[in-house]
């Protein structure tokens, strides 16, 4: 199974949190992103994205069907990004937009067995992959990216 993290893009300050809206910069943060992973994911990949305004912002101009998960909010604990993926065990892969520190705990978890704070930059993605092999299952970090290099 392939795990597609994504940051939210840039976005302003401010409350109700989950009304955060994008910055100028946070949109082509977003856009720059977004035509990158376009090219990169199959048809079959699922998106999961956080209820505030800015993930879904984000998610935009993927121009792709996404569901709104409301366990993926800011706040959103490791395990409830994990099982809302299916991971390991989903067919597809799974997009996630969503935030800090969350996302940054899930790769820790994944890559190094401890959901320490990694951060994740805003707009960066994290694509790990969960892969078996002679029955044996490790996961692989495929591409950890910022909007600035795509």
């Amino acid at each position: 199974m392939d795990l597609i993290l994504w940051r939210h893009a840039d976005a302003e300050e401010g409350e109700p949190d989950l009304a955060r809206r994008l910055t100028a910069k946070g949109v082509k943060q977003a856009e720059r992103v977004a035509a990158w992973l376009d090219k990169q994911l199959p048809d079959t990949c699922r998106i999961l994205v956080s209820p505030a305004e800015r993930a879904q912002q984000t998610a935009l101009p993927l121009k792709r069907k996404y569901k709104v998960v409301p366990e993926l909010a800011p706040g959103a604990g490791v395990d409830e990004v994990l099982e809302a993926t299916g991971w390991p065990d989903a067919g597809a892969p799974v997009l996630v937009v969503g935030h800090q520190p969350t996302l940054g705990e899930v790769a820790a978890f994944l890559v190094a067995g401890d959901a320490s704070s990694w951060s994740i930059r805003k707009g960066g993605v994290w694509w790990i992959s969960n892969r078996v092999r002679d029955g044996d299952a490790s996961v692989v970090v495929k591409v950890v990216i910022g909007p600035d290099f795509v």
